[in-house]
């Protein structure tokens, strides 16, 4: 089948399959490292991988939106939602003042899988401060990460990690 002839839904179905399928491979490759390396080293890896990773996503999801760098926390907001694992985790975003915006991750395929297995929530935070840090900054310079919570540190119920950002003057 051409993906020129797919309905809309195909192509959202796809999109999703896309993205589940890339997850699968980060999280392949992950516990290859793991293995061969062991969990320390294949952090220090995974947050070399985000560092350049995190920064060519958000210039690429940019480029597709058509924003413009230092968009501000709407722009931020609009991004976060192209990201490719918006696409198969549950996300939401609060915007409880003005220039600040709090993202919470309220399913996540990995950690949920890991529940389902009775494991421990994965370490994610050391990853995920420089995968949104390095998002947000490509989005615009002036907007400051800071992390509310992010396993390996305790979290509510409903979400697994949340992640402030801040618009500086």
């Amino acid at each position: 089948m051409d993906s020129a002839a797919l309905s809309k839904e195909q192509l959202h179905e796809l999109l999703v399959d896309f993205a589940k399928r890339w997850l699968a491979h980060d999280g392949l490759w992950f516990q290859a490292v793991e293995q061969a390396h062991g969990m320390e080293e294949a952090i220090r890896l995974d947050v070399a991988a985000w560092e350049k990773f995190t920064v060519l996503e958000a210039r690429r999801i940019m480029n597709f939106l058509g924003l413009e760098s230092g968009g501000g926390l709407p722009a931020l907001k609009k991004a976060l939602g192209f990201r490719l694992y918006s696409f198969v985790n549950k996300q939401e975003i609060l915007e409880p003042e003005k220039d600040l915006l709090i993202f919470r991750m309220s399913d996540c395929r990995v950690q949920s899988a890991r529940k389902r297995k009775n494991l421990p929530d994965f370490p994610c935070k050391p990853v995920g401060l420089v995968e949104y840090s390095g998002f947000a900054r490509t989005i615009d310079p002036r907007i400051e990460t800071c992390c509310i919570s992010c396993p390996p540190d305790p979290h509510p119920e409903e979400y697994y990690c949340a992640w402030e950002f801040r618009l500086r003057s």
